[in-house]
């Protein structure tokens, strides 16, 4: 881990976010994005060249510091247009047995058609929130998602059955 250098352009972090997934989640806001959802709730994570660059090792420290995590989740802006580094970030999340969620305005059946990086990356997490975000879609009362066209996607599920299948969610918002 010490030799790794790749970097990633930020919006920002929470260290301990209850609403980006189920139980404690590290959440990373990835900077750039090309969807340009009307209503999106990280409008200012748009701009490519926004946001700041940080150093992977700085966020694995920041999460190895927090013994009561119980997952790390990828948003945005769109985590895909970072695939290679996050790949580097989330193999490294998953030594440490931690559920990966990952939040994109590309569909799962976009994001297999879009690289190898992208596809790789993918095959790295858990969970995928997936689709645009539609404000004539929006609802509060949504459980990790934004508006009722997104889904929440089992990644090992529907890659192992080259189908899309659901994430099943208990009453307590736990994946099960």
């Amino acid at each position: 881990m010490s030799n790794m250098t790749s970097k990633l352009r930020l919006y920002g972090v929470v260290n301990d976010s209850i609403v980006d997934g189920p139980g404690l989640r590290y959440a990373v806001f990835t900077q750039g994005c090309l969807h340009h959802c009307e209503g999106c709730h990280n409008e200012k994570s748009h701009d490519l060249q926004g946001g700041y660059m940080s150093d992977i090792n700085t966020l694995l420290k920041e999460i190895d510091a927090n013994l009561l995590l119980d997952g790390v989740t990828i948003s945005g802006g769109e985590p895909f247009l970072q695939s290679q580094s996050l790949i580097a970030f989330v193999e490294e999340v998953k030594k440490r047995n931690l559920h990966v969620m990952i939040y994109s305005g590309y569909t799962f059946e976009e994001i297999l058609s879009l690289n190898g990086y992208a596809k790789k990356l993918l095959s790295l997490c858990d969970t995928l929130v997936d689709g645009r975000f539609q404000k004539d879609l929006k609802s509060l009362s949504l459980l990790y998602k934004g508006s009722s066209n997104q889904r929440i996607i089992d990644i090992q599920k529907s890659l192992k059955k080259n189908q899309v299948i659901l994430q099943n969610i208990n009453d307590y918002g736990e994946f099960i």
